[in-house]
C-alpha cells in the first residue's frame, strides 16, 4: 500500500507565503517524478510544478518566480514553497508522484488527498 500525505495548506493574506509538504510512504521500490497540481472551483486540475528524481523542474507560467519546488529523495518527500501569494492561487493543491511499488515492475500515478490553500484578506 502506497500513500501520499500532504500538509501545510491554510489561509494566508495576499503577498504572504506558505510551504506545502508531501511525503510518500508504504511499500515503495522507487519514486520517480513528484509534483503539485491545483484545482480551483469550477476549473480543471492544472500542473503547478514538477521535479524529476534528478532535480530537473518545470513550472506553470503563472507561478514562475514565486513558487519553488524541491524534494528530499531520502525521505520520499516533495515541497512547494509559495511566496507572493495572490488570490488567484486559491485552490485545492494535490501532490502527485510516479511510484514503483515493491514487487511491481511498472510505475503508477499516485495522488494525495489534497490540501486547501486560500489567499484572502
Amino acid at each position: 500500500q502506497v500513500q501520499l500525505v500532504e500538509s501545510g495548506g491554510g489561509l494566508v493574506q495576499p503577498g504572504g507565503s506558505l510551504r506545502l509538504s508531501c511525503a510518500a510512504s508504504g511499500s515503495i521500490f522507487s519514486v520517480n517524478a513528484m509534483g503539485w497540481y491545483r484545482q480551483a472551483p469550477g476549473k480543471e486540475r492544472e500542473l503547478v510544478a514538477a521535479m524529476s528524481r534528478g532535480g530537473g523542474s518545470n513550472y506553470a507560467d503563472s507561478v514562475k518566480g514565486r513558487f519553488t519546488i524541491s524534494r528530499d529523495n531520502a525521505k520520499n518527500t516533495v515541497y512547494l514553497q509559495m511566496n507572493s501569494l495572490k488570490p488567484e492561487d486559491t485552490a485545492v493543491y494535490f501532490c502527485n508522484a510516479r511510484i514503483t511499488p515493491t514487487g511491481f515492475r511498472r510505475e503508477s500515478d499516485y495522488w494525495g488527498q489534497g490540501t486547501q490553500v486560500t489567499v484572502s484578506s
